[in-house]
Parts: structure tokens; sequence; C-alpha cells
């Protein structure tokens, strides 16, 4: 195996910042370097493979635009990150991210829970706050069938999670782990007290470094080694960022 492979993905998102449209907003910024692969739900260099950086961007509320990976995309260029990336977006406020750590995992998560509910509500439910006042983007009601009308706005996110481990996993581990950090999240937001799963959009990203011969660390499921330190990990951001949410 490579010294290259070798090397774990940055464990810490840098906080940074920008002015656009008579706004400042906040973005997290993972620069990976070279040897990493993610495994992301993300709107811009979501699915497996090698990732260079990871972004986490805050947008408005109310957020106009209709094409998210290209803002994602300009923000990184403005950064001067060059090769492929994930980039997430979410309308919480990012500087008020929370982290959780577990045996060399690293979990960061930035959560606004204002517009939130369970994943398997009937075709006629509306994606609304549970109260006028706890909405986190202004404007209309988002409605389920806005996400599949022409012309709709985006609508960003909530909860994004973001998880860095010190060693490789397989592509189904991988995988896995996406799924151990998601049951993590509800199980954080249940013991908030929040009768929900989570937000329409959520998102996960797990970065770890490439596999060599052996193919990486075969199980991510939460009684796993590397699994249940993800499960903590995450766990416990989310549960701070839930208690802390608007």
């Amino acid at each position: 195996m490579s010294s290259v492979r070798l090397r774990p993905p940055a464990q810490r998102g840098e906080l940074r910042d920008r002015h656009e449209d008579g706004h400042r907003l906040h973005h997290l910024l993972w620069r990976l370097g070279p040897g990493v692969r993610v495994c992301s739900s993300a709107v811009l260099g979501g699915g497996i493979g090698p990732r260079a950086w990871i972004l986490n961007a805050q947008v408005p509320g109310g957020y106009p635009r209709l094409d998210p990976d290209r803002h994602l995309a300009e923000i990184a260029a403005a950064e001067g990150l060059i090769g492929p990336g994930a980039g997430l977006m979410t309308a919480a406020d990012v500087a008020a991210y929370t982290t959780g750590q577990d045996g060399g995992v690293t979990a960061t998560v930035t959560a606004g829970l204002g517009v939130r509910g369970w994943a398997a509500a009937p075709d006629t439910a509306t994606r609304v706050p549970h109260r006028q006042e706890d909405a986190e983007v202004p404007g209309p009601p988002f409605r389920p069938e806005d996400a599949e009308a022409p012309g709709s706005p985006f609508w960003p996110g909530t909860v994004n999670i973001v998880v860095t481990l010190p060693v490789a996993l397989s592509d189904a581990a991988l995988v896995n782990a996406v799924a151990t950090a998601t049951e993590a999240k509800v199980q954080a937001l249940l013991d908030a007290g929040l009768d929900c799963s989570g937000t329409p959009t959520d998102a996960v990203c797990v970065a770890a470094p490439e596999p060599g011969h052996d193919g990486g660390e075969p199980f991510a499921g939460p009684r796993s080694t590397w699994g249940a330190r993800i499960a903590r990990a995450v766990h416990t951001a989310v549960l701070a960022g839930a208690r802390t949410a608007p």
C-alpha cells in the first residue's frame, strides 16, 4: 500500500465566510488531498469516488437558484479548489456546526430543523414546518408536487452530516457507513425529543482513505468496530445540533 493511500482525510472542516447578494454566509471546507474517496448523497459530486474536497455551504432562506450544483462549483472555484469534490447546501447557520468524535472518527453536522417530518409519509403529506414561526426558510410551504414541477426552486436541506475516518472501507462498507450515520441521526433526533426522522433533503458524506490490495474494512454496520464509532460520533454531533437548532 502506498503512502498516499495511507493518508487519512482532514478530520475537521475549515470555517470560511463569503458575501453573496448582500448576505454574509459561511461554509465549511475539508481539503482532503489525494488518496481519499467519498460516498455521499451530495448534490454536487454524489456517489462513490475519489474526492479532493468537501464543501458544506450556507445559502439564504428562500434560496432562488435552480442550479445548486453549479453554485457550489462556483464557491469551490473561488476557494481555489481543484479536482473532483462533493458539495452540500443548507439554509442552517453553518457557523453553528457541531462535532462528535469516537476512536478516530469525526462527525461534523449542520442542523436546522424548522422543516422536518417522517421519511415514510403519505403522498398527500405537506412538507411544512410544524409551527409557522419555526420555518427556516421564508415563503410558501414546500409541497411534494413542487419537487417535480418544472422550474421549481431547489430547497436546501437542513441536516448535513460529514464523517471522516482514518481507515479505508470497502465499497459495501462505505454504503453501510452512510446507512449507519443515518440511523444514528434518527436516534439522536428522537433522543432530542423531536417527532421526526429528519428533513426532506438531508445529506451525508463519508470520507475515508482509498483501499489498498486488502480492499479495506469490510463492515461498517452499527455493531462493527468502525460502524459503532461512526454511530456514536454522529449521534453526539446531531444530538448537540438538534438541541440548539431553530
